[in-house]
């Protein structure tokens, strides 16, 4: 009785820590018992899709554009100067909020006809 009762408390330890190795190995940055942080390109990317499907107007050094053509625009610029952008944040602020040839900020009109630029 004593062997099974060891032979248990083994086995339930090998299983724990296996699968303990599996879920550090998956999550490398986390913590045991911490949710899953988004990866910044995950973030980026439903920023991106966000924009896409807002149906706002964006203005980029003086010119109209669409929000699909907006989405696109800051997708290739995340695509070219990604190293600028470790996380959401970087991305918003040094990529997504101003031209990087003009310095101009970008302004959006929302569909009620209300203007916002960027940094303001």
């Amino acid at each position: 009785m004593k062997k099974t009762r060891i032979y248990s408390a083994w086995l339930l330890t090998i299983l724990f820590t296996f699968f303990s190795q599996i879920s550090l190995a998956a999550h490398p940055n986390q913590l045991p018992n911490q949710e899953p942080n988004r990866e910044p390109d995950q973030e980026v990317q439903h920023l991106i899709t966000f924009i896409s499907n807002s149906n706002a107007t964006f203005i980029r050094n003086g010119d109209e554009h669409t929000s699909k053509e907006a989405a696109e625009h800051l997708a290739m610029k995340y695509r070219k100067a990604k190293r600028y952008a470790k996380t959401a944040d970087d991305f918003i602020n040094n990529l997504a909020s101003k031209s990087s040839w003009s310095g101009k900020a970008y302004t959006v009109i929302l569909s009620s006809g209300a203007k916002l630029t960027a940094n303001s």
